[in-house]
């Protein structure tokens, strides 16, 4: 239906454009005919006449060569009037032309060239809690929305990190402009939609044309989580679970609620404490020294708590170590997991020459 569509608007564009020229020659033919009437003419022949059309139709007006008799004005005076709607009309088009332009790159439309950077389809109240998460430290984030109105809310919100926030306006389904929030280069891909079974199919969908994609949902049922990763989700939260956690530690230990809450958050000030997750690179001065050793140096000279490991194992999976083995040794491609506060990760980064979070190539 829409490329019968298009195909009958290039027809009525066509059929306008010859019948404008077939206008355009009866006229100049009408007007060669009149002027031949007048000894003292000089539009006397077609090329005559095509250059004075030419002349007035784009407003020169040498004056070179010009109508005499009474018809021949009245033609010239058509001529004038044409020059007149088409100077309104470039003008217009130019002005829509602009604003599409415009309107265009506000939706996202001319893509991004993010890398490494997470991606949120699904725009809601939770999915603003976790991009607030990801902006608070300094994460570059693509937010997909199925609402022209969400784009203005989103901008004004993030004015502050603009560089860090791109939004795209485009309907779901179609995943072909998933590419201009270059979604390949990503490192994780937030589904963020109220349903489940449409979380999953989605996923399934995504996985088809981006298969090496990395994927995180929250779930409703958590008995559905076993399905996902199957899927191949690469993690799935259950957010009734958590709550219930968070709320029943609250009941009988309300200090390690509390606790457990504040280093969930990113650390806005030097009094806030959060959990970091920052890759080993041949920069850390911590590479092949056994985790010991760099549990108590790390403390002592940043005042970071070093609680543990994850290491990659044959087939891509990670294995999370929890308190390992003093001997246990620091490789590359880890990530050393801590506990600090704002200014002992600023001094960290500085010297492991790295940022927090999920690397996709080092």
């Amino acid at each position: 239906m829409a490329a019968r569509d298009q195909q009958n608007k290039h027809l009525k564009h066509g059929l306008e454009i010859a019948g404008g020229l077939v206008i355009y020659f009866i006229l100049i033919a009408l007007l060669v005919e009149f002027e031949n009437d007048s000894n003292q003419a000089s539009i006397t022949n077609f090329s005559n006449a095509i250059w004075f059309s030419i002349v007035t139709l784009t407003t020169v007006g040498y004056g070179d060569i010009y109508p005499i008799t009474i018809y021949g004005r009245v033609i010239g005076y058509i001529f004038l009037f044409i020059s007149l709607g088409i100077y309104g009309l470039l003008i217009g088009q130019f002005t829509t032309l602009m604003t599409t332009i415009k309107e265009n790159s506000k939706l996202g439309y001319g893509g991004t060239s993010f890398e490494d950077h997470a991606i949120i389809i699904g725009w809601n109240d939770f999915g603003k809690a976790v991009a607030d998460q990801l902006v608070g430290v300094g994460k570059k984030v693509a937010i997909i929305t199925d609402k022209a109105t969400d784009i203005d809310i989103i901008k004004e919100k993030y004015r502050s990190a603009r560089q860090n926030i791109y939004t795209l306006y485009a309907d779901y389904q179609n995943l072909d402009m998933l590419s201009k929030a270059n979604i390949e280069d990503s490192s994780i891909v937030f589904i963020n939609f109220e349903n489940d079974t449409e979380k999953l199919v989605y996923v399934l969908n995504l996985k088809k044309l981006y298969s090496s994609l990395r994927f995180v949902v929250t779930l409703d049922n958590a008995n559905l989580r076993n399905t996902f990763l199957t899927a191949g989700v690469t993690n799935t939260i259950s957010k009734n679970e958590i709550a219930s956690k968070l709320l029943a530690s609250y009941m009988f230990e309300p200090d390690v609620a509390e606790y457990s809450e504040d280093i969930m958050s990113i650390a806005e000030t030097d009094g806030d404490y959060d959990i970091k997750q920052l890759i080993v690179t041949e920069k850390n001065p911590y590479l092949n020294k056994p985790y010991q050793a760099v549990f108590f140096d790390i403390k002592k000279r940043f005042n970071v708590i070093l609680i543990g490991l994850s290491k990659l194992e044959a087939g891509g999976k990670r294995k999370l170590l929890k308190n390992p083995t003093d001997e246990q040794k620091i490789e590359m491609g880890d990530y050393m997991i801590m506990i600090l506060n704002k200014k002992s990760y600023q001094a960290l980064r500085n010297v492991f020459q790295i940022d927090e979070g999920y690397v996709k190539k080092l």
